[in-house]
C-alpha cells in the first residue's frame, strides 16, 4: 500500500477523470446538483501536508488539523464525492523550504477554500457533468466571486449566507442585512413544505421567498436573483440563502436544491465510516491525493451499486440495499472466509426489515406532528 501511494507510476488526476466519468455514466441527471462542502482530519504532527491550528467543523472548533474540500454530484439517481483539493494554508505556501520537504508542486500558490471551490465546479463544467444547480454552505456562499462565477458558468445555485449577509433591494439602491428584511415579513409569507425525506421522515420546514432581490454588482445579467429563507418550525431557527436561476423557477425547485446539501454530509460519514477517507496514514501531497482518489472510487462504487439494486416486488417490507448494507456483504461475502451465504443474506434481509418498520414508525410520527395544530 505504501508503494502505491508514494513510488508507484499513476496520476491521481487522471483516476479522478476517469471517477467522475463513471459517476456521470451510472448516476448523470441533467437535472443533478453539485455540492461543495469541507471536512478537516485531526492531525498532532506539524509535517503533515496543509496541517495548522484551523477551524474544522470535524471538531467543531480550531483545532490542528488538515482540511480537504470536497466536491459531490447529486441526482435523482443517487450521489457521491467526485473531486477533492488539500487546503494549503498561507504558512505553508509562504514557507516554500516546507512545501518540498511535503512534495507540494511549486506551481501550487496560495487559494482561499472558495477558489478551490471554484476550480472543481469549473473542471466538472468542462467535462460536461450534467448539473444545472450547486448548493453550498455559508462558508461558500458569503463568496461573492463565487457566485459570479457560478453565474458565468449558468449554474443555478441556492447558497447558504449568514444572517448578518447584506442583500440587495431595489435594483440595488439599498442592502438590508438578511435577518432584518425576515423579520419585517408577514405571516402569510411562509408556508411549510418538506426539503426531502430523512432517516425519521419528512424534514418539514416554513419557507419564505423573496424575488425582487438584485445581484451584486449587474442587475442585467439576464438571471432571477432571489432570497429563500428557511424556519424550523420547532425552534424558529433561520436560514439564508441567496439563489440564483438563468430561467424562472419555482419555490419547490429551491427548496428540493436547498435539501439536497445535506447529501454531502451523508457522503462524508459513509467516505469515513465506510472506505476510511480519514484513516490515512501520509503525509504528502502525492500521497494525500491519491489515497482520497482511491476512497472516493471505493465510496463510488458502493453508490452505484445501490442505484442500481432494484427493490424486488416481494421484499416490500424492507428498505432497498444501502451503501451501508452493500459493504457490509462484501465484506462478509467475499473478503472473509464464509460458512453460509444464506446465512449472511437472512441477516441482511432482517437488518433492512427493521429498519423499514423504524422508518415508518418516525415518518408516521413525523407526519403526526405536522398535522398536530
Amino acid at each position: 500500500m505504501q508503494r502505491l501511494l508514494s513510488r508507484a507510476r499513476w496520476d491521481a488526476d487522471l483516476v479522478r477523470d476517469d471517477l467522475r466519468a463513471l459517476v456521470v455514466d451510472r448516476l448523470g441527471d441533467p437535472d443533478g446538483v453539485l455540492v461543495v462542502d469541507e471536512t478537516g482530519d485531526l492531525k498532532k504532527g506539524v509535517h503533515t501536508v496543509g496541517v495548522r491550528r484551523q477551524y474544522t467543523g470535524t471538531a467543531g472548533r480550531i483545532e490542528n488539523a488538515q482540511v480537504g474540500v470536497f466536491l459531490a454530484y447529486a441526482g435523482r439517481h443517487g450521489h457521491t464525492l467526485i473531486d477533492r483539493r488539500v487546503y494549503l494554508p498561507e504558512s505553508w505556501t509562504s514557507d516554500r523550504e516546507r512545501c518540498e520537504q511535503a512534495g507540494v508542486p511549486d506551481s501550487v500558490g496560495f487559494a482561499t477554500r472558495s477558489q478551490l471551490a471554484d476550480d472543481m465546479i469549473t473542471a466538472a463544467v468542462k467535462a460536461r457533468v450534467p448539473a444545472r444547480w450547486v448548493a453550498a454552505d455559508e462558508a461558500y456562499g458569503n463568496n461573492t466571486a463565487l457566485r459570479v462565477r457560478l453565474r458565468e458558468h449558468g449554474l443555478g445555485y441556492v447558497l447558504a449566507v449568514s444572517r448578518d449577509h447584506l442583500v440587495p433591494l431595489d435594483g440595488g439602491k439599498t442592502r438590508r442585512r438578511a435577518d432584518q428584511v425576515t423579520a419585517e415579513l408577514p405571516a402569510t409569507t411562509w408556508t411549510r413544505r418538506s426539503a426531502g425525506d430523512g432517516s425519521k421522515g419528512p424534514r418539514f420546514y416554513d419557507w419564505a421567498w423573496l424575488a425582487d432581490v438584485t445581484t451584486d454588482n449587474d442587475p442585467d445579467d439576464g438571471g432571477h436573483h432571489s432570497l429563500l429563507i428557511r424556519r424550523n418550525t420547532t425552534t424558529g431557527e433561520l436560514a439564508f440563502y441567496r439563489c440564483w436561476a438563468p430561467g424562472p423557477v419555482t419555490l419547490a425547485q429551491l427548496v428540493r436544491v436547498a435539501g439536497i446539501r445535506w447529501t454531502v454530509e451523508e457522503s462524508f460519514q459513509a467516505a469515513k465510516g465506510q472506505v476510511g477517507l480519514d484513516q490515512h496514514q501520509v503525509r504528502r501531497w502525492q500521497s494525500w491525493h491519491r489515497f482520497t482518489t482511491l476512497a472516493l472510487a471505493a465510496l463510488a462504487i458502493l453508490a452505484i451499486c445501490a442505484a442500481a439494486t432494484p427493490q424486488p416486488p416481494d421484499q416490500s417490507d424492507m428498505i432497498r440495499l444501502t451503501v451501508n448494507e452493500i459493504r457490509r456483504l462484501i465484506n462478509v461475502l467475499i473478503n472473509t472466509p464464509i460458512r453460509s451465504i444464506a446465512h449472511r443474506l437472512r441477516w441482511s434481509q432482517w437488518r433492512r426489515r427493521h429498519q423499514a418498520r423504524a422508518r415508518r414508525a418516525h415518518y408516521a410520527r413525523r407526519l403526526t406532528l405536522e398535522l398536530q395544530p
